[in-house]
């Protein structure tokens, strides 16, 4: 619904009712590199594409060594796109928009991509543009990114606004949703015959099979998942994402990692799957589970199920010596040794 509602405040897509008013110019980054031409070397690329977005000639020279410093890749100027990888392309894209001379951007999930070293820049980048006195309209799932960058949050459920105002208060509302994931994990009570494979339950559990949500750093958390498959899919696999209570996404685990994925061609019927988190990897802190069932077989991985954020855990620090006054992201006890030259 996100990326729907951008396309209509860009008027790329028409409402089907309402209205959508607008002060200003608007431009959007809702595909960064859409546009660009393969044959093309990149100098080539940043004036169709800086047209494409709506800049005029005189706009894109005037800008043209600005936008060519902030991609990075200006030794490889009069190289055609085609020779670029993925990473150079997207920089090339974010750079001709960044460069937009607009009242409103749009941006939708950017910075999901790139190196780290990159998002920083394209941060800064949109945090300019908001100084000028400019809007800019960040959609993403990423709490982290939002809470660096937003100062006003709006929160969307089911396509209705749910609450509008300061960006930490309605991160915690977001956030609030969820005790009850903590408290009873996820469960659809109802079977949905159109879909081929549907999520039914989610829930943490310790080593000894005991449902929990509380755990301690030395023990290993285990994910289950029910799911029912009405029709098998070849290709399926599992994503599972792990984020810290302040949106920083910590672990990612793919199924089809393993050379036999175990989630391909699940029977029709009910399957159980679980997932470890095994012990001293995770530091102390809140932790939220999110799942998706993707199929690589489909054209751009086409998703099967998307249930989200399905369970939430606490890991508490009980054994090491600052236990849970230790700082860092991980909880990974170390060797040291001592060793004769």
């Amino acid at each position: 619904g996100k990326s729907t509602l951008l396309k209509i405040i860009a008027r790329i897509t028409e409402p089907t009712s309402g209205r959508i008013e607008l002060s200003g110019k608007v431009s959007s980054l809702l595909e960064v590199g859409t546009g660009m031409h393969s044959e093309l070397t990149g100098r080539e690329n940043i004036y169709l594409n800086g047209t494409i977005l709506g800049m005029t000639k005189n706009e894109i020279e005037k800008k043209f060594d600005e936008i060519v410093y902030f991609s990075g890749v200006g030794k490889f100027i009069d190289t055609p796109v085609k020779k670029f990888s993925s990473g150079m392309s997207l920089r090339l894209g974010f750079a001709v928009a960044a460069h937009l001379d607009t009242e409103i951007l749009l941006v939708d999930e950017v910075l999901a991509v790139g190196d780290v070293q990159f998002r920083k820049k394209c941060l800064e980048k949109m945090r300019d543009i908001g100084k000028e006195g400019k809007t800019v309209l960040f959609v993403s799932h990423n709490l982290s990114a939002i809470r660096q960058f937003c100062n006003r949050c709006i929160l969307i459920d089911q396509g209705n606004l749910k609450e509008i105002g300061p960006t930490e208060k309605v991160v915690q509302t977001y956030l609030n949703q969820f005790i009850d994931l903590e408290q009873k994990g996820f469960h659809s009570k109802k079977i949905d015959y159109k879909k081929n494979i549907q999520l039914m339950k989610a829930r943490t559990r310790n080593i000894k099979g005991i449902k929990c949500s509380n755990f301690s750093c030395d023990e290993p958390v285990i994910v289950q998942l029910k799911y029912n498959v009405n029709k098998q899919i070849p290709g399926l696999y599992g994503y599972l994402e792990i984020t810290r209570d302040d949106g920083i996404n910590v672990l990612v685990s793919i199924s089809n990692d393993m050379i036999d994925d175990p989630i391909n061609n699940l029977p029709v019927g009910n399957s159980f799957i679980e997932i470890i988190i095994p012990a001293r990897v995770l530091g102390h802190g809140k932790y939220h589970v999110t799942i998706s069932l993707a199929s690589s077989q489909n054209i751009g991985d086409a998703l099967v199920d998307t249930p989200g954020m399905v369970a939430t855990f606490i890991l508490d620090d009980y054994s090491t010596t600052r236990g849970n006054d230790r700082h860092g992201l991980l909880s990974t006890i170390c060797d040291w040794k001592i060793k004769s030259k």
